[in-house]
């Protein structure tokens, strides 16, 4: 049987096995799918081990995702962009190929899933850390009208603003409402909220938050208060999960349902 696997550190909590199982079963692949705990000084061996030993995917999380990308022979383009990998596999002639699916599954749900479209919007991205950097290119390719960075150290928004051609500005500096506010800082998790003004809310604004929790995010807390709905970043995981196993397997599984049900298991 075909062998996958995520490989992170921690990795216990992961819900990948459980995606890819129901993916699989989805799909009638025959594939088993498991976690592997990142070795802080092993991760490359690790890696290479994996693949001499048969394995045919592997995913990457947190914090091998820049190591993954400088073992990789060839990546895909929005691997290049993001300067982070999150899906390696082994081609047939032994070369190490790497991509990120992270911003393409974001994407993915927030215009398929929540049925948001990018295309000629105002779109504030808050942070400017490895998230936000391997979802830019995907949300640019939709067409929005304008992308601004926002974060809490200027010039680390400005050297993403630089690459990939949109505005940087502190959070004091934003002026006026944006119709998609996507929150790419992990603070929200903590417990914790960028300081955010309430005119960046307009009638229509719609927010996102790439973190994921039972209760809701402390950035859609803030969001809802204010009358604005949003989504969270279950969704996310699911979708790169998916494009991960598209990229392996040459089969998109549905993914809507599954969201449901990972909720569901959330409120339980």
């Amino acid at each position: 049987m075909d062998q996958y696997a995520v490989v992170g550190n921690p990795i216990a909590h992961s819900k990948s096995p459980s995606i890819h199982a129901e993916f699989a079963q989805q799909t009638q692949q025959l594939l088993n799918y498991k976690t592997l705990l990142g070795d802080e000084l092993q991760f490359e061996q690790q890696v290479v081990d994996f693949f001499a030993q048969g394995g045919k995917g592997l995913n990457v999380t947190v914090p091998f995702k820049e190591r993954a990308y400088a073992m990789c022979d060839v990546l895909s383009q929005r691997a290049k962009q993001a300067g982070a990998v999150n899906t390696l596999l082994m081609s047939k002639n032994g070369d190490l190929f790497g991509d990120n699916t992270d911003g393409v599954g974001m994407v993915r749900d927030i215009v398929v899933n929540h049925r948001q479209s990018f295309a000629g919007k105002r779109v504030l991205i808050l942070g400017a850390g490895g998230a936000v950097r391997g979802v830019l290119e995907p949300i640019l390719d939709e067409k929005p009208v304008s992308v601004t960075i926002a974060n809490r150290t200027v010039e680390k928004a400005q050297v993403l603003a630089d690459h990939f051609a949109c505005s940087a500005s502190s959070f004091e500096a934003l002026e006026g409402s944006f119709d998609i506010i996507i929150n790419g800082t992990s603070a929200s998790l903590s417990g914790h909220l960028p300081p955010l003004k309430e005119e960046l809310l307009g009638e229509q604004t719609w927010c996102y938050d790439m973190m994921y929790g039972k209760h809701g995010t402390v950035f859609l807390q803030w969001a809802e208060q204010r009358g604005v709905k949003g989504a969270d970043g279950l969704g996310m995981l699911v979708g790169q999960a998916a494009e991960a196993f598209y990229l392996w397997r040459q089969v998109r599984p549905e993914t809507t349902a599954l969201v449901d049900q990972l909720r569901a298991q959330m409120d339980d």
